[in-house]
């Protein structure tokens, strides 16, 4: 098959790489031009899947991977992050300056509504280490004791951003990174989120959890520590999770619905860079049908004099 996208020839081939989540798709050159029926495809992939992969791809550039990702929906920056310049929505992530997301963690779940997928494009990678690794919260969920499924239905949790996910790390340049996280929390977002949510497509449920949980609610401090690494332990358990060693030219897709990810720290000075284009989501709904509130969203030194005065 030719993989051009057009009507006359739009299958694609699926190859599953992961028990529990995770596909290689080949014979796509991925653009803004791909026809109805192999998008179609491609999504259904992308639910059944979690996270799919696409190898060759280094035709793409940041216009036509922004152009791609307008077939998937609308494509939002970064709540915080200024997007690259030149770009609308391109999320520039340099190891190098300070961004190596080494915390597990589901994008932007400080925000009322999280985006619902990325797209990752490798751009500059290091000669060995800098994979990526993504686990099934869907699976975890459903690897959960009755016990505790019955325990997480009820729970819901607080999100901030208030938090340096990407910087705890010796060996990097500390102003870099405290450049980084400056920005990263410039504003300061609070949302209450079930910690099990619908999924709004598959109708699955799956733990909506990951670095950005400050405490889940109504709960102490300590207690909500214990809760969480129980639960999150679920969710990074080696059976529910993918790990994917880049290669030039490669794209990642995942659905940020039902994942999390971490980005591996081995790579030391070398250079890393990938770039990412997220598409808008829809307010999580927990099972007996409220949705995620706000609770904050204000400039850092209004945050931090608020908080000091608590």
């Amino acid at each position: 098959m030719s993989g051009n996208g057009t009507a006359r020839d739009s299958r694609i081939d699926v190859h599953q790489i992961g028990g529990r989540l995770g596909a290689e798709i080949t014979g796509v050159r991925l653009s803004g031009e791909l026809d109805p029926e192999m998008m179609r495809q491609i999504r259904q992939a992308l639910l059944k899947y979690k996270v799919i992969f696409f190898r060759n791809q280094g035709h793409l550039d940041e216009a036509e991977q922004e152009a791609f990702a307008h077939l998937f929906g609308e494509p939002v920056a970064h709540p915080t992050v200024p997007p690259m310049k030149g770009t609308q929505f391109v999320f520039d992530i340099d190891g190098a300056e300070g961004n190596r997301a080494t915390a597990w963690h589901t994008d932007v779940t400080f925000v009322q509504a999280p985006v619902k997928a990325s797209i990752l494009r490798a751009v500059r990678l290091p000669a060995f280490g800098g994979d990526t690794v993504w686990a099934n919260t869907t699976t975890a969920y459903q690897a959960l004791p009755a016990k505790l499924r019955d325990l997480a239905d009820n729970l819901w949790a607080l999100h901030s951003n208030a938090f340096d996910y990407s910087v705890a790390r010796p060996k990097v340049n500390s102003d870099a990174a405290k450049r980084y996280f400056e920005v990263f929390a410039s504003t300061v977002y609070e949302t209450e989120h079930p910690v099990v949510r619908v999924h709004p497509e598959t109708g699955e449920r799956t733990l909506l959890l990951g670095a950005f949980v400050r405490r889940f609610l109504d709960l102490p401090q300590a207690d909500s520590r214990q809760l969480f690494a129980l639960f999150q332990g679920y969710v990074t358990r080696l059976e529910n999770t993918l790990r994917w060693r880049w290669s030039s030219g490669d794209v990642a897709i995942w659905d940020n619905r039902a994942t999390q990810h971490v980005a591996v720290d081995d790579y030391g000075d070398q250079p890393r860079v990938v770039r990412r284009v997220s598409i808008a989501g829809d307010v999580p709904v927990g099972i007996d049908g409220r949705a995620s509130v706000s609770r904050k969203k204000e400039p850092a030194a209004v945050a931090s004099i608020a908080q000091a005065a608590s």
